[in-house]
């Protein structure tokens, strides 16, 4: 599924392109939620979203129109999971929690996978990914202030976890894609599950009841007036047909290991966006186990099987940021 990183150049070039996927994807959420505030619904931004990267890539969804008839059931769950589901939590995730919250909740995904690995497939997982689910757990409690009762909007905590859990399903359709037996183009798989995520959301999101004269107008960015239709330019081109791309092509330059730990960077960089453009602050508390949250992320993804090669856990997981479609949305 990825080309090996070996070659210095390629290995740089890989960096590049990941570094790139996570700023893109990491500014999801500073550019949607004006858009909200201003009065568009989170789904129907995330509808706007993901009809306006459908229309980029029909070309590419064009180019690899076999998949249709090869992996119908991998397409088909690659659109409600990894692009509809994630992308529609997480905007209304952020429409009620700070972005920051939203993302690092999301961030609980690669432990849940390394679960799903070693208690439904029923592969051993290694000692380093178990401290990472700890660490990731007990820094998410320290976010969410569990000491206080949930200060955060309970319904917004849920939702983010819904994002996190159609991230799960990302990861198992992605890896599923990758596999010898009938191997599946990722930027056919990106593309068409785009278009078909646009056509689920079309169904739900009743993109008719839109208030379009929203788009028409300007939306209050950090108490600049932006227009609004420059941001969803954003949101489509930017943080959704780049982020989506450039992770694709990092991860085969890179092996999906290092490019999901540059791909961590997502949510640093969105928490940080958050707070300089949306002045989202975070107590203390919250930073530090933010932090710890991502620390977990990071060893989960990084960490190897005990068993031998052909027992792949983590080291199968692709890179986080190629979903949100967390990100972020």
């Amino acid at each position: 599924m990825h080309v090996s990183g070996s070659h210095p150049q390629q290995r740089n070039a890989g960096l590049g392109l990941a570094l790139l996927s996570a700023l893109t994807f990491g500014g999801s959420g500073v550019a949607a939620k004006p858009l909200i505030e201003a009065g568009l619904a989170p789904l129907e931004v995330t509808w706007l979203r993901v009809t306006g990267a459908a229309l980029v890539l029909l070309p590419l969804a064009w180019r690899h129109r076999r998949l249709l008839t090869r992996r119908p059931g991998l397409l088909m769950g690659f659109a409600l999971l990894a692009v509809a589901g994630v992308q529609a939590c997480y905007f209304a995730a952020l429409s009620r929690i700070p972005v920051g919250v939203a993302l690092l909740v999301e961030y609980l995904a690669p432990a849940l996978v390394l679960g799903w690995v070693r208690f439904v497939q029923r592969r051993p997982v290694s000692r380093a990914a178990a401290i990472g689910v700890v660490l990731a757990v007990g820094g998410l409690a320290c976010v969410v202030e569990v000491w206080s009762g949930l200060s955060f909007d309970p319904l917004g905590l849920l939702l983010a976890f819904g994002a996190a859990f159609c991230q799960v399903g990302y990861f198992v359709l992605s890896d599923h894609g990758g596999d010898g037996r009938d191997p599946a183009d990722p930027l056919g798989v990106i593309a068409y599950g785009v278009l078909i995520g646009a056509g689920a959301l079309t169904v739900v999101g009743r993109p008719w009841r839109i208030d379009w004269t929203v788009l028409a107008d300007r939306a209050d960015l950090a108490g600049v007036r932006v227009p609004a239709l420059l941001l969803l330019a954003w949101i489509v081109l930017v943080a959704t047909v780049v982020a989506y791309l450039t992770g694709v092509l990092a991860v085969r330059r890179l092996s999906p290991q290092v490019a999901g730990v540059v791909a961590c960077l997502e949510a640093v960089i969105a928490t940080v966006l958050a707070w300089v453009l949306l002045a989202e602050h975070l107590g203390v508390a919250q930073v530090v186990g933010g932090v710890v949250v991502l620390a977990g992320a990071l060893i989960a993804q990084t960490s190897t099987p005990k068993a031998a090669a052909a027992e792949p856990v983590a080291a199968s997981v692709p890179v986080a940021g190629e979903r949100e479609l967390s990100s972020e949305g």
